[in-house]
Protein backbone atom coordinates (compact mmCIF):
# COMPACT_ATOMS: atom_id res chain seq x y z
CA UNK A 1 0.00 0.00 0.00
CA UNK A 2 1.49 3.32 -0.98
CA UNK A 3 2.12 5.23 2.08
CA UNK A 4 -0.18 8.42 3.21
CA UNK A 5 1.01 11.46 3.60
CA UNK A 6 1.08 12.69 7.20
CA UNK A 7 -1.82 15.14 8.06
CA UNK A 8 -0.50 18.57 9.24
CA UNK A 9 -0.77 18.59 12.99
CA UNK A 10 -3.43 20.48 15.25
CA UNK A 11 -5.29 21.88 11.90
CA UNK A 12 -8.72 20.45 12.92
CA UNK A 13 -10.23 18.30 16.09
CA UNK A 14 -9.53 14.64 15.13
CA UNK A 15 -13.58 14.30 16.61
CA UNK A 16 -14.96 11.49 14.92
CA UNK A 17 -16.88 12.48 11.69
CA UNK A 18 -19.80 10.66 9.53
CA UNK A 19 -19.02 11.90 5.93
CA UNK A 20 -16.81 13.81 4.30
CA UNK A 21 -18.26 17.10 2.23
CA UNK A 22 -15.64 18.43 -0.77
CA UNK A 23 -15.33 21.30 -2.98
CA UNK A 24 -15.03 19.77 -6.09
CA UNK A 25 -12.78 22.67 -8.35
CA UNK A 26 -8.94 22.50 -7.33
CA UNK A 27 -9.97 20.13 -4.54
CA UNK A 28 -11.00 16.78 -6.42
CA UNK A 29 -10.59 17.92 -10.10
CA UNK A 30 -9.37 20.65 -11.64
CA UNK A 31 -9.59 22.27 -15.24
CA UNK A 32 -6.86 20.85 -17.39
CA UNK A 33 -5.26 23.80 -19.54
CA UNK A 34 -3.64 21.12 -22.21
CA UNK A 35 -7.33 20.46 -23.32
CA UNK A 36 -7.84 24.13 -24.54
CA UNK A 37 -4.59 23.37 -26.72
CA UNK A 38 -6.09 20.13 -27.96
CA UNK A 39 -9.18 22.07 -28.15
CA UNK A 40 -7.27 24.52 -30.24
CA UNK A 41 -5.17 22.45 -32.74
CA UNK A 42 -8.79 20.25 -33.86
CA UNK A 43 -10.10 23.78 -34.44
CA UNK A 44 -7.28 24.41 -36.31
CA UNK A 45 -7.66 21.18 -38.43
CA UNK A 46 -11.60 21.60 -38.34
CA UNK A 47 -11.79 25.03 -39.64
CA UNK A 48 -8.54 26.10 -41.08
CA UNK A 49 -7.89 28.65 -37.98
CA UNK A 50 -4.47 29.54 -35.80
CA UNK A 51 -4.41 26.82 -33.29
CA UNK A 52 -3.20 30.01 -31.45
CA UNK A 53 -5.68 32.57 -31.78
CA UNK A 54 -8.15 29.80 -30.90
CA UNK A 55 -6.48 28.89 -27.64
CA UNK A 56 -6.35 32.13 -26.57
CA UNK A 57 -9.67 32.67 -27.78
CA UNK A 58 -11.17 30.31 -25.69
CA UNK A 59 -9.43 31.46 -22.69
CA UNK A 60 -10.05 35.02 -23.13
CA UNK A 61 -14.05 33.85 -23.61
CA UNK A 62 -14.14 31.59 -20.89
CA UNK A 63 -12.65 34.48 -18.03
CA UNK A 64 -14.68 36.67 -19.40
CA UNK A 65 -18.11 34.75 -19.01
CA UNK A 66 -16.63 33.22 -16.02
CA UNK A 67 -18.78 34.57 -13.39
CA UNK A 68 -22.03 35.17 -15.78
CA UNK A 69 -23.78 32.03 -14.68
CA UNK A 70 -24.74 32.29 -10.95
CA UNK A 71 -27.87 32.90 -11.36
CA UNK A 72 -28.78 29.67 -13.54
CA UNK A 73 -31.00 27.42 -11.47
CA UNK A 74 -31.81 24.46 -13.75
CA UNK A 75 -30.07 22.44 -16.52
CA UNK A 76 -32.63 23.56 -19.21
CA UNK A 77 -31.20 27.35 -18.10
CA UNK A 78 -27.67 25.80 -18.15
CA UNK A 79 -28.22 24.66 -21.69
CA UNK A 80 -29.44 28.08 -22.83
CA UNK A 81 -26.29 29.62 -21.36
CA UNK A 82 -24.10 27.10 -23.44
CA UNK A 83 -26.01 27.98 -26.57
CA UNK A 84 -25.35 31.19 -26.64
CA UNK A 85 -21.55 30.69 -25.11
CA UNK A 86 -20.84 28.89 -28.14
CA UNK A 87 -22.37 30.82 -30.21
CA UNK A 88 -20.27 33.83 -28.80
CA UNK A 89 -17.15 31.82 -29.15
CA UNK A 90 -17.86 31.13 -33.14
CA UNK A 91 -18.86 35.25 -33.74
CA UNK A 92 -14.68 35.67 -31.78
CA UNK A 93 -12.94 33.32 -34.38
CA UNK A 94 -14.76 34.37 -37.21
CA UNK A 95 -17.34 30.96 -37.92
CA UNK A 96 -21.07 30.56 -38.48
CA UNK A 97 -23.34 30.62 -35.56
CA UNK A 98 -24.43 27.08 -36.68
CA UNK A 99 -20.97 25.50 -35.63
CA UNK A 100 -21.76 26.82 -32.05
CA UNK A 101 -23.15 23.03 -31.77
CA UNK A 102 -20.57 20.93 -33.24
CA UNK A 103 -18.05 22.75 -31.32
CA UNK A 104 -19.52 22.33 -27.86
CA UNK A 105 -20.61 18.80 -28.16
CA UNK A 106 -16.91 18.04 -29.23
CA UNK A 107 -15.10 19.92 -25.78
CA UNK A 108 -18.29 20.31 -23.50
CA UNK A 109 -17.62 21.89 -20.42
CA UNK A 110 -17.36 18.99 -18.27
CA UNK A 111 -14.47 17.36 -20.57
CA UNK A 112 -11.85 19.97 -19.57
CA UNK A 113 -12.00 18.52 -16.43
CA UNK A 114 -9.55 15.89 -14.63
CA UNK A 115 -8.97 14.39 -11.37
CA UNK A 116 -6.92 15.27 -8.93
CA UNK A 117 -4.06 12.84 -8.17
CA UNK A 118 -5.15 10.31 -5.50
CA UNK A 119 -8.59 11.05 -6.07
CA UNK A 120 -10.61 7.85 -6.69
CA UNK A 121 -8.02 6.53 -4.25
CA UNK A 122 -9.43 8.60 -1.71
CA UNK A 123 -12.91 8.13 -2.08
CA UNK A 124 -13.14 4.64 -1.87
CA UNK A 125 -10.90 4.59 1.28
CA UNK A 126 -13.57 7.09 3.19
CA UNK A 127 -16.55 5.01 1.64
CA UNK A 128 -14.56 1.82 3.06
CA UNK A 129 -14.05 3.05 6.44
CA UNK A 130 -18.17 4.18 5.68
CA UNK A 131 -18.14 7.39 5.45
CA UNK A 132 -21.00 9.25 2.98
CA UNK A 133 -19.12 11.22 0.56
CA UNK A 134 -20.46 14.51 -0.79
CA UNK A 135 -19.51 17.61 -2.77
CA UNK A 136 -20.74 21.05 -2.45
CA UNK A 137 -18.88 23.22 -5.32
CA UNK A 138 -19.78 27.07 -6.82
CA UNK A 139 -20.42 25.74 -10.13
CA UNK A 140 -23.44 25.14 -12.53
CA UNK A 141 -26.52 22.85 -12.31
CA UNK A 142 -24.27 19.95 -14.33
CA UNK A 143 -22.19 18.82 -11.36
CA UNK A 144 -23.77 15.20 -11.58
CA UNK A 145 -22.05 15.07 -15.26
CA UNK A 146 -18.69 16.80 -14.15
CA UNK A 147 -18.21 14.04 -11.49
CA UNK A 148 -19.13 11.20 -13.78
CA UNK A 149 -16.72 12.90 -16.54
CA UNK A 150 -13.52 12.38 -14.01
CA UNK A 151 -15.00 8.71 -13.04
CA UNK A 152 -15.74 9.50 -9.43
CA UNK A 153 -19.77 10.43 -9.74
CA UNK A 154 -20.17 6.40 -8.25
CA UNK A 155 -18.12 7.23 -4.83
CA UNK A 156 -20.34 10.32 -4.28
CA UNK A 157 -23.32 10.32 -2.13
CA UNK A 158 -24.19 13.86 -2.53
CA UNK A 159 -23.51 16.28 -4.94
CA UNK A 160 -24.83 19.66 -4.70
CA UNK A 161 -24.62 22.62 -7.57
CA UNK A 162 -24.85 25.96 -5.42
CA UNK A 163 -26.48 27.10 -8.77
CA UNK A 164 -29.25 24.86 -8.11
CA UNK A 165 -29.68 26.23 -4.07
CA UNK A 166 -29.36 29.23 -4.89
CA UNK A 167 -26.94 30.57 -2.76
CA UNK A 168 -23.48 30.02 -3.19
CA UNK A 169 -20.41 29.50 -0.82
CA UNK A 170 -19.54 30.96 1.75
CA UNK A 171 -22.97 31.55 2.01
CA UNK A 172 -23.97 29.52 5.37
CA UNK A 173 -27.70 28.11 3.27
CA UNK A 174 -25.09 26.84 0.73
CA UNK A 175 -23.44 24.40 3.62
CA UNK A 176 -26.67 23.50 5.49
CA UNK A 177 -28.64 22.23 2.19
CA UNK A 178 -25.57 19.96 1.93
CA UNK A 179 -25.31 18.67 5.61
CA UNK A 180 -29.24 18.69 5.10
CA UNK A 181 -28.76 16.54 1.78
CA UNK A 182 -26.40 14.23 3.98
CA UNK A 183 -28.61 13.84 6.78
CA UNK A 184 -26.09 14.91 9.33
CA UNK A 185 -25.45 17.49 11.57
CA UNK A 186 -23.04 20.13 10.50
CA UNK A 187 -20.37 18.81 13.45
CA UNK A 188 -20.42 15.15 11.88
CA UNK A 189 -18.95 16.69 8.54
CA UNK A 190 -15.45 17.42 7.62
CA UNK A 191 -15.13 20.24 4.71
CA UNK A 192 -12.74 20.19 2.41
CA UNK A 193 -11.88 23.03 0.08
CA UNK A 194 -9.36 25.16 -1.63
CA UNK A 195 -10.28 28.66 -0.38
CA UNK A 196 -10.06 29.89 2.72
CA UNK A 197 -13.22 31.72 3.37
CA UNK A 198 -14.65 28.93 2.39
CA UNK A 199 -13.46 26.63 5.01
CA UNK A 200 -13.84 29.49 7.50
CA UNK A 201 -17.55 29.90 6.67
CA UNK A 202 -17.89 26.05 7.21
CA UNK A 203 -16.39 26.00 10.87
CA UNK A 204 -18.51 29.10 11.89
CA UNK A 205 -21.38 26.30 11.26
CA UNK A 206 -19.14 23.85 13.27
CA UNK A 207 -18.18 21.70 10.58
CA UNK A 208 -14.60 20.71 11.15
CA UNK A 209 -12.76 21.91 7.58
CA UNK A 210 -9.17 22.28 6.15
CA UNK A 211 -7.75 23.95 3.43
CA UNK A 212 -5.99 21.80 0.80
CA UNK A 213 -3.66 23.60 -1.70
CA UNK A 214 -2.55 21.18 -4.11
CA UNK A 215 0.50 23.03 -5.40
CA UNK A 216 1.87 23.52 -2.40
CA UNK A 217 1.86 27.29 -1.37
CA UNK A 218 -0.04 27.58 1.58
CA UNK A 219 1.90 26.18 4.65
CA UNK A 220 -1.15 25.87 6.85
CA UNK A 221 -3.39 24.01 4.27
CA UNK A 222 -3.06 20.19 3.56
CA UNK A 223 -0.98 19.48 0.02
CA UNK A 224 -1.88 16.11 -1.14
CA UNK A 225 -5.76 14.90 -1.09
CA UNK A 226 -4.25 11.77 0.62
CA UNK A 227 -3.79 13.66 3.86
CA UNK A 228 -7.44 13.93 4.29
CA UNK A 229 -7.39 9.98 5.38
CA UNK A 230 -5.57 11.40 8.48
CA UNK A 231 -8.55 13.64 9.25
CA UNK A 232 -11.19 11.93 9.66
CA UNK A 233 -10.49 10.05 13.01
CA UNK A 234 -12.26 6.97 13.94
CA UNK A 235 -15.23 6.14 12.33
CA UNK A 236 -19.31 6.77 14.43
CA UNK A 237 -20.37 3.32 14.55
CA UNK A 238 -24.07 3.16 12.35
CA UNK A 239 -27.05 4.43 15.00
CA UNK A 240 -24.11 6.08 17.30
CA UNK A 241 -24.79 9.66 17.89
CA UNK A 242 -28.07 12.71 18.14
CA UNK A 243 -30.59 12.61 15.73
CA UNK A 244 -29.26 14.26 12.24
Amino acid sequence: MTPQPAAPPNRISLSPVRAVLFDRDDTIAFTDREVYAEAARWAAEEYGLDARVVGAEMLRHWQERALTWWDLRTEDDETAFWDGYGQELMGRLGLPPAEAAVFMAEYPYERFMKPVPHAREVLRALRAQGLKIGVLSNTLPSIDRTLEAVGLDDLVDVAVATCTVGVHKPDAGAFLHAADALGLRPAEILFVDDKPENVEAARALGMQATVIDLQGQDEEAIHDLRAVLGLVGERVPAGVGGPC
